[in-house]
């Protein structure tokens, strides 16, 4: 009875230890993610919001102004923050691998739609593409938003065709890693030299003091996402989930061995 009870509570023990404990540092960082994800949120609606002539003159129709304040809000919300939600999917999401596959697609597949409309808002306008296309943060917008395309577009072709080898997908995982970690950082740096480049020109056009308040609310959106750049790569290459599992997995067949 006694050696009944005893492999049974063993048995039990190895089954509960063959569902990894959700990592707490993990959820630590998805936290921060969270947190400083809401604060540029926050201060970018804000500035949206609350200093719309800023971003346009005043002789200009209410539906460029509305154009030019979607800009801002799309490239950052609906890029940035959605993009950095589908990088950590694999790392906070429950499930199944395909059920982590679908989510990150789909949310990368929103996060493309809004950078593409996104920069289509800056040269919808009868200026024309080449008219808008003479900056660094315009260039640097151009290659990202490409780049990201083509990432996607390798990542649907890599893990959903049913015709691609294993070993070609495990070929193809690190690239994709790298590249998308890449654009993502890529996409932060825009933003940050097109926060510059307004703020540079209202100081220098609009007489806005470096001491005001649009000036504090767009420094403060600079080092939010630099922040939020900054955790959301680190949670994406934190060892510390896959040195739990080698742990728990390495446990595990010790016991086994030792049970043969």
């Amino acid at each position: 009875m006694a050696a009944l009870s005893s492999s049974s509570s063993s048995s039990s023990s190895s089954s509960s230890s063959s569902f990894p404990p959700p990592p707490s540092s993990i959820s630590h960082l998805v936290f921060f993610v969270r947190i400083s994800g809401l604060g540029v949120s926050f201060l970018v609606v804000s500035w949206a919001l609350n200093f719309k002539s800023s971003f346009l003159p005043q002789s200009t129709s209410q539906e460029g102004l509305i154009y030019a304040v979607l800009h801002p809000l799309l490239m950052v919300l609906g890029f940035i923050i959605i993009s950095g939600e589908a990088i950590l999917v694999h790392r906070w999401l429950p499930g199944s691998r395909n059920l982590k596959k679908s989510v990150h697609l789909s949310l990368q597949g929103v996060a493309l739609a809004s950078g593409v409309f996104g920069m289509w808002t800056k040269f919808h306008r009868n200026d024309g593409v080449l008219a808008n296309f003479y900056s660094l943060h315009s260039w640097m917008g151009l290659i990202c938003i490409s780049l990201f395309g083509a990432q996607w577009l390798m990542g649907f072709m890599s893990f959903w065709h049913r015709g691609e080898v294993r070993s070609t997908r495990m070929n193809v995982l690190p690239w994709h890693i790298f590249l998308g970690l890449y654009t993502y950082g890529l996409a932060v740096a825009t933003a940050e030299t097109g926060l510059l480049e307004k703020l540079t020109f209202l100081q220098t056009t609009r007489n806005v003091s470096r001491r005001s308040l649009e000036s504090m609310v767009v420094n403060g959106l600079g080092l939010g996402l630099a922040l939020l750049g900054g955790n959301v790569i680190l949670a994406a290459v934190s060892p510390m989930y896959d040195t739990l599992q080698r742990k728990l997995m390495y446990s595990s067949d010790r016991t086994k061995n030792l049970k043969s």
